[in-house]
């Protein structure tokens, strides 16, 4: 029996996305013969090269054949104003950007190359501002740098072009997200599916149309990580069912995990001939039995289908996941890693490490140690099961991996990676000699002293992200973080000064959260940018879900859930009241415009009225708050007087 594994488009372009990467290596090591595709990258590229501008051409001219260029979104008057210079210049820059034709980025520097639209209008407002902002990012001799930033911008461009001329609903990291999160109802992805082939989806028809030619399975896995791969899914599934009608269609990931926990509507059934839930491993496994004879169907394990026209969950009492230990390495057979793209879609150093370089995904545990945060979707086997594998394990996989794909960039996936796990790991990376760049989510634990951080950073480690949240040691209880702002900036500041980049995660509009403390918040993360303790950092609003212990005990977080509507599809967030009703939407403004510009080493001077369009008040945070606390952490950490150092 053979097996494709396909990820639908879109996800990130630098790197396959790990799932159908870990099932491939699993079930290869069962005995099955399995490969995979990515339709993201295969999509893309297939869009982004001379006839694909072609193709996206003929589209944008017929769609707006009775606008005069002065109603023209500016996009897209750029577009067609210089075709011929977009269309000599994508197939060169998409291999600047693989990393196959370094030479090309003393032409894009010179910045007489490429075509230059509106995304390349903010470079402009930047640079009004603080200067030259390439210079600050790069300096003089950052050639290679510099033109992938530039590249990146001119693929932003056509992204644009494609989205607002051509299908609405692509986006370069997602593809019609909206129509999936937290939806419901079925019936926009059903009728948009079933209807007409959207200009993604006919070539993602195109695509698995020569897969199957390829590979001929005999059974499809779909992987479907976030919301917005759910209308990828579908046209891929609706593809196959065209092609191969008996063939089974298998339906997983972390969206089904997630949001497709009460499904009931039979319309799915049409394109999936089952869904697996959370870890697939067993779930797949037990069904490949099935297919294959080997037993009942009453037998599955986590996985949805359909009977008699009603839709049945099957979940086997008698069966259980595999250990951590037993899941293998993640194989990369099928997939092309010289394909992908390395982009550069922010200067600063830490948050551009998302979609630059090729790293090959790899949990250290799974699940979290913690699992005490009441935003956090503890109720989920994702969270709530945690095992870890042992780093001399790890270490075997990173050796495997490093064997079979040439790549020694790992990023560990982990909700958070085990402290204990990784100074193992650290230790044996360094004893063995093993030459590899890491970096990873981290809680912000004590334990990651000084000593340590460096420990990391002589392993291999580059970067580290983790939760600073609401930046406020009130919410950081209420959450139950099990950390403070204090310990925070001393262990963000430790990693720093070991040489390993950090980003901070955070976190607004957490109930009973009011619009001083926000401001007070973001005055934290001023000081602490300012006193180099993390380089990068993201504001998140939060959203309460069904299975957070906000959106299960709402009572006690201060606030009460509004009705939710009677739900056959996707279920996840859950709106909700919260009395001190501060204005989140419009302190989320200020706090994304402050933060991307203290990201650029700029705006930090200005008082926190300059961010903001509504009348916020002053900090209540002593100026040199953060100041304070690194000094007397530098104290604690000296020998006393008159002892041994």
């Amino acid at each position: 029996m053979k097996i494709l594994l396909l990820t639908p488009p879109m996800t990130q372009l630098n790197t396959p996305y790990p799932a159908t990467a870990y099932l491939t290596g699993f079930l290869s090591e069962q005995g099955y013969e399995t490969t995979q595709r990515d339709l993201a990258i295969d999509v893309f590229l297939s869009m982004l090269s001379r006839d694909g501008l072609d193709q996206i051409r003929e589209v944008v001219e017929e769609n707006y054949a009775d606008s005069e260029d002065e109603d023209l979104p500016g996009v897209i008057f750029q577009f067609l104003a210089r075709f011929d210079d977009y269309r000599r210049c994508v197939e060169p820059v998409v291999q600047f950007l693989q990393g196959k034709d370094p030479s090309l980025a003393l032409r894009i520097v010179s910045r007489h190359f490429l075509p230059e639209g509106p995304r390349f209008d903010a470079l402009g407002e930047m640079e009004a501002v603080a200067g030259d902002m390439m210079d600050w990012a790069f300096g003089d001799l950052g050639t290679q740098d510099k033109a992938k930033y530039l590249a990146t911008l001119f693929i932003d461009d056509l992204a644009d072009v494609i989205h607002t001329g051509v299908d609405p609903y692509f986006e370069i990291s997602r593809y019609g997200e909206r129509l999936a999160a937290s939806n419901p109802s079925f019936d926009d992805l059903h009728d948009l599916a079933s209807g007409a082939s959207t200009f993604t989806g006919e070539r993602i028809e195109a695509f698995v149309r020569r897969y199957l030619d390829e590979e001929n399975p005999d059974v499809v896995g779909i992987s479907a990580p976030f919301p917005g791969n759910m209308l990828g899914a579908l046209q891929a599934a609706r593809a196959c069912k065209a092609l191969r009608p008996d063939m089974p269609v298998v339906l997983g990931g972390g969206f089904v995990n997630t949001e497709l926990r009460s499904l009931t509507d039979a319309r799915v059934f049409r394109f999936f001939d089952y869904i697996c839930y959370d870890d697939g491993e067993r779930p797949l496994l037990t069904l490949l039995e099935y297919l294959q004879g080997r037993r009942p169907r009453s037998e599955l394990f986590r996985t949805r289908y359909l009977e008699d026209g009603e839709v049945v969950y099957a979940d086997n009492p008698t069966l259980h996941d595999f250990p951590h230990r037993d899941i293998g390495a993640p194989g990369y057979e099928g997939l092309r890693l010289d394909r992908y793209l390395s982009l550069c879609e922010m200067l600063n150093p830490m948050h551009r490490i998302w979609s630059d370089g090729r790293w090959l995904k790899l949990t250290i545990a799974h699940g979290c140690y913690w699992s005490h945060c009441t935003f956090c979707d503890l109720s989920l086997d994702y969270i709530r099961r945690y095992d870890e594998a042992g780093a001399d394990l790890i270490v075997d996989r990173i050796e495997q991996l490093v064997a079979e794909t040439g790549l020694t960039g790992f990023h560990f996936v982990d909700e958070a990676a085990p402290p204990k796990v990784l100074f193992a790991l650290a230790r044996r990376l360094i004893e063995k000699n093993i030459v590899i760049t890491w970096w990873g989510n981290i809680r912000f634990e004590k334990t990651f002293t000084p000593a340590r951080c460096r420990l990391l950073a002589d392993s291999g480690c580059v970067a580290v992200s983790g939760g600073l949240e609401a930046a406020s040691d009130r919410l950081l209880k209420k959450m139950q973080k099990g950390v403070t702002v204090e310990q925070v900036a001393r262990i963000t500041r430790a990693f720093a000064d070991a040489g390993i980049l950090v980003h901070a995660y955070l976190m607004y509009g957490f109930p009973t959260q009011t619009t001083q403390e926000t401001v007070d918040s973001l005055e934290r993360v001023r000081q602490m940018m300012l006193n180099g303790c993390f380089q990068s950092a993201y504001w998140h609003r939060f959203a309460a879900t069904i299975h957070s212990p906000v959106g299960m005990h709402p009572d006690e977080f201060g606030v009460s859930l509004r009705p939710l509507p009677e739900v056959h599809f996707a279920s996840n967030d859950v709106d909700f009241d919260d009395p001190v009703g501060a204005d989140h939407e419009a302190l989320g403004r200020g706090l994304n415009k402050a933060l991307y510009n203290y990201m650029h080493g700029i705006g930090f001077e200005q008082p926190m009225q300059f961010w903001f369009d509504m009348p916020v008040g002053e900090p209540d945070i002593a100026p040199d708050y953060i100041e304070r606390v690194l000094t007397q952490a530098q104290d604690d950490a000296r020998p006393a007087h008159g002892a041994q150092p």
